[in-house]
């Protein structure tokens, strides 16, 4: 098999191990090798040569892993004018150069080297400036070159048109509510981290395949932004580069260390940064930023999660690493007629509610929650979780009402019941007058002498003796909820807060568009998990069907 010499460089050059890539990058090698041998597909070897003599243009050149992507994503096909990669995803680290790349592409892809007319280029980001970025990469290389670049194109700040193609460059960004995808060619999504849903994804998509040989083109280092678009696609592209599910004509290029732990070896930083090896100035300011992220990770969090590719929380000290989030996605075993019990957090009536089960088997911490959300909640407008979906997925009840009434979760308690034995539950006295009646009804009360003593109040002080606990069983990957992406929200939504004699607590990173209601059930039931501790035991052998998971 021989490949294009722009493809097969890229492919020697991490061969020849001159510096250490990520993991992924052997995956995408062995993928492409594989497409190669397997399907009818071919290069156009001239078009690719005529598309790098733009090169003269810029005060730049592409290098070997910009040319990789660039020849299978915009010359390769599997028929004249069907494009086999219609579709890229480059996650790099920051610094990499990938406004560069994305500059050049589009730059390219207006000229007649693209044979298309019309070819319209939309550049899509969430904030004006990052949407400006490479627009304006090419519009100084414009203004530079004016004398001979005005027989070609014309442009100005809003629009960059190429007279022979009639094809259009510009930038978006908008509100999805009011945002025109028209009908592009090709469009990119820059920083595609920010995005917290698909609203203005799909608006900007929307016209979207109407010309011929469409193209998308994804950039983008990781963010702080959890179980959204981009999330969701980095996991379809470990599925499609590990070869579980077809490709469907998108090809993903990850940079990022394999693990936390090798951020300690600065050999290591080239897997984020394919393009390292040539900014020696970078490097420097990497060395820099790491001594800072090594006297504060927290507050330099932005290190891991941008410089490496390693999502690392925020700025606040989350609750757990995200990994340790992730590890939650495990099947429930069947617990019916075992033992649990419950939390409920409902600070406001007229908010969100969430109420769960905790359950002890086997060594590991099983977690079933429901949550309630007030439909004429202010804060409904800022939020940008998808909240219908998890109502659709059983997660949640929209309550179309003024408020929640507290019986919604006490009838659910009662409902469980019915297949599980609750033996006690927790919940914060600040809605104990609203909630009170309604437990007693099914025998949750605080009578020491005439009832059941089985409802305890949380107060601040218990959270703080739990919170250690919780730590250590996240940290070990010992809690299970399934699939449940609403509690992966909650949870990092909350951040630890510091409080007196060096004890610990929870509150939430933004109060009013970051709710974390479940996970402050799962923390008031953790105030009970002593009463289950029975069921505890734990051996070494009942390990070995957990998958362990190290993001």
């Amino acid at each position: 098999m021989t490949l294009n010499h722009y493809i097969q460089d890229y492919i020697d050059l991490v061969d020849t191990g001159k510096y250490r890539v990520c993991n992924d990058q052997f995956l995408l090698i062995e993928f492409v090798k594989n497409v190669f041998e397997t399907e009818s597909i071919y290069v156009d070897d001239e078009q690719a040569d005529r598309y790098f003599e733009l090169q003269k243009y810029f005060d730049y050149k592409l290098f070997e892993w910009e040319k990789f992507c660039f020849v299978l994503h915009n010359c390769t096909y599997t028929a004249p004018g069907v494009l086999r990669f219609p579709t890229l995803v480059i996650v790099v680290g920051r610094g990499a150069g990938k406004n560069g790349y994305l500059a050049f592409e589009d730059f390219a892809l207006l000229t007649p080297v693209n044979g298309i007319r019309e070819y319209d280029i939309d550049i899509c980001a969430t904030g004006e400036k990052q949407a400006k970025t490479s627009f304006f990469d090419i519009y100084n290389i414009l203004e530079r070159n004016e004398k001979k670049m005005k027989k070609h194109f014309y442009w100005n700040r809003t629009e960059i048109r190429n007279y022979k193609t009639n094809s259009t460059l510009r930038y978006r960004t908008s509100n999805a509510k009011t945002a025109d995808g028209g009908r592009p060619g090709k469009v990119d999504f820059d920083e595609y981290h920010a995005y917290e849903n698909y609203d203005l994804i799909n608006v900007f998509r929307t016209g979207f395949g109407k010309k011929p040989m469409p193209r998308e083109t994804i950039t983008t280092t990781m963010g702080d932004v959890r179980d959204g678009p981009l999330d969701n696609l980095i996991s379809d592209g470990e599925s499609i580069l590990k070869g579980d599910i077809p490709d469907n004509g998108i090809l993903f290029f990850f940079c990022r260390l394999d693990s936390d732990d090798e951020v300690h070896d600065e050999a290591n930083w080239y897997k984020a940064n394919p393009s390292l090896q040539y900014f020696p100035e970078l490097l420097r300011e990497m060395r820099k930023e790491y001594q800072d992220f090594l006297r504060d990770n927290f507050g330099n969090a932005s290190f891991m999660t941008k410089r490496m590719n390693r999502p690392f929380g925020t700025a606040e000290e989350p609750v757990t690493k995200w990994a340790n989030i992730l590890a939650t996605n495990r099947p429930i075993i069947d617990l019916e007629g075992e033992t649990c019990v419950f939390g409920i957090d409902y600070t406001k009536i007229n908010d969100f509610l969430c109420t769960g089960l905790l359950f002890v088997k086997d060594g590991f911490v099983y977690w079933r929650s429901h949550s309630w959300v007030c439909e004429n909640s202010r804060d409904l407008s800022r939020i940008r979780f998808p909240l219908k979906a998890a109502a659709e997925k059983g997660l949640l009840t929209l309550v179309n009402a003024v408020e929640i009434p507290p019986e919604l979760p006490v009838e659910w308690l009662a409902e469980q019941k019915e297949h599980y034995k609750i033996i006690r539950g927790g919940l914060d006295n600040y809605r104990l007058t609203v909630l009170k009646r309604p437990l007693e009804q099914i025998g949750f009360d605080l009578n020491k002498k005439e009832g059941n003593n089985n409802l305890w109040l949380v107060r601040p002080s218990d959270i703080m003796q739990v919170q250690p606990i919780i730590s250590s069983d996240f940290d070990n990957q010992r809690i299970i909820w399934g699939d449940n992406p609403l509690m992966r929200w909650y949870t990092n939504n909350t951040k630890v807060d510091r409080a007196k004699n060096n004890n610990y607590t929870y509150d939430k990173i933004e109060p009013r568009s970051r709710k974390n209601d479940g996970f402050m059930a799962l923390a008031a039931a953790y105030t009970q998990k002593e009463f289950l501790q029975s069921n505890a035991t734990i051996t070494s052998a009942q390990f070995d069907h957990m998958k362990v998971y190290t993001f």
